[in-house]
């Protein structure tokens, strides 16, 4: 059973009826939140140790009938402990969250795949997207699941591989010279009568569901002691947001008693618009003007629609926002793969590199328990490098 109960806008605190399509909040143009009906009754025996996938916490999730699940297999990533780059900067303990190994190879497979449930579970067949490359995989294998419409907008600078994958899936591709903002632009325009459900990234509810599962396996996995650190790598910043959302689900259902975990946010140095909040005070984010070229397509958001959220999350985490050069994040790549044999995408690269600025800074202590997040696959991403 779900425990599911309402939408909420996380600015103004307006509920919205679950059960009628919403995209988010019209009074203050803020994203809406899922809430669910949480207390410390609810014990871990919820969840479905059966199922080795994000399904597992289906009772904290947004889907009430389980035929809607729509799955390829998402979720219940590896945590891997890198005890070698651990011993090396004198930090205690340090885990990798290995996502990507999802479906069509990132962690945008848990977020996807939960909006591409909900959906159908709403009765919507046809979407579209302004993505960098990987959201547009997933959303492209999702919707093909559910024999619907994909419709994809992608910056001309997207590895072609990306087109690629979302064409052999079906979906419909339009490239876009500019930013991943310009593709947002575009599509809207396209889009002006509404007749495909947009699930750009928060101006929908339930991506974030989908990447908060990270949150519950990061603290399954470590047997429910959360780690002090998490590094993440900061575009649209869902995950981050979503991480902290499932700890703070678990406080309330009493599944752990305190949140150590400082949330930490790594951007480039070609565009920085969390880290430059972030050093201002601010509790938003200034678009960035002429965002830089950079191997990390994903990090390449001038502005996210839920930076208000990403903000609130950084603060009320005692975390920090920094950012590292394209420099800094291929050394990462070649000193990480011979040191620990796994081949980084570039935004695993930019938290790696975020890492050990963090010790030399002395934010990381060596007592520490730090967990790095590699959000996708390092092999779509080979004509960048």
């Amino acid at each position: 059973m779900s425990y599911y109960s309402h939408l909420e806008c996380h600015q103004c605190g307006e509920k919205y009826d679950k059960t009628i399509v919403h995209s988010y909040c019209k009074k203050c143009t803020q994203p809406l939140i899922a809430k669910y009906s949480l207390h410390p009754g609810i014990t871990k025996e919820i969840i479905r140790k059966e199922r080795s996938d994000m399904w597992r916490y289906a009772d904290l999730l947004p889907i009430e009938d389980e035929s809607n699940i729509v799955t390829l297999g998402e979720g219940w990533t590896p945590m891997l402990e890198l005890k070698k780059t651990a011993a090396a900067s004198g930090v205690s303990v340090l885990y990798m969250k290995e996502e990507g190994l999802n479906p069509t190879g990132s962690f945008k497979a848990r977020g996807i795949g939960m909006a591409v449930s909900k959906a159908q579970e709403l009765g919507i067949k046809t979407f579209c997207i302004p993505t960098a490359g990987n959201a547009g995989s997933a959303l492209a294998a999702y919707v093909a699941a559910i024999d619907g419409e994909a419709f994809i907008y992608m910056p001309e600078a997207t590895p072609r591989v990306f087109q690629l994958d979302c064409e052999v899936m079906g979906a419909r591709v339009t490239k876009i010279n500019g930013t991943i903002r310009d593709a947002g632009l575009a599509m809207a325009s396209d889009n002006a009568n509404g007749q495909w459900w947009d699930i750009t990234t928060l101006k929908e509810p339930f991506r974030l569901e989908g990447k908060k599962t990270m949150g519950y396996e990061i603290a399954e996995q470590l047997n429910w002691s959360l780690p002090d650190i998490i590094i993440y790598p900061t575009g649209g910043g869902t995950g981050l947001i979503g991480i902290w959302k499932a700890f703070q689900e678990m406080l309330e259902m009493g599944w752990v008693t305190h949140i150590p975990t400082k949330m930490v946010a790594v951007q480039t140095v070609g565009c920085n618009p969390v880290v430059k909040a972030f050093e201002a005070g601010q509790g938003f984010c200034d678009l960035c003007e002429n965002p830089e070229e950079t191997i990390a397509n994903g990090l390449r958001v001038p502005k996210a629609f839920g930076d208000r959220l990403i903000m609130k999350t950084i603060y009320e985490s005692k975390g920090i926002a920094l950012d590292v050069s394209e420099e800094e994040m291929k050394t990462a790549i070649y000193d990480f793969g011979k040191s620990e044999g796994i081949f980084l995408s570039p935004e695993g690269a930019a938290v790696y590199s975020g890492f050990n600025k963090l010790v030399q800074s002395g934010f990381i202590g060596p007592k520490d328990k730090v967990v790095l997040i590699n959000t996708g696959s390092p092999y779509k991403y080979v004509e960048n490098l």
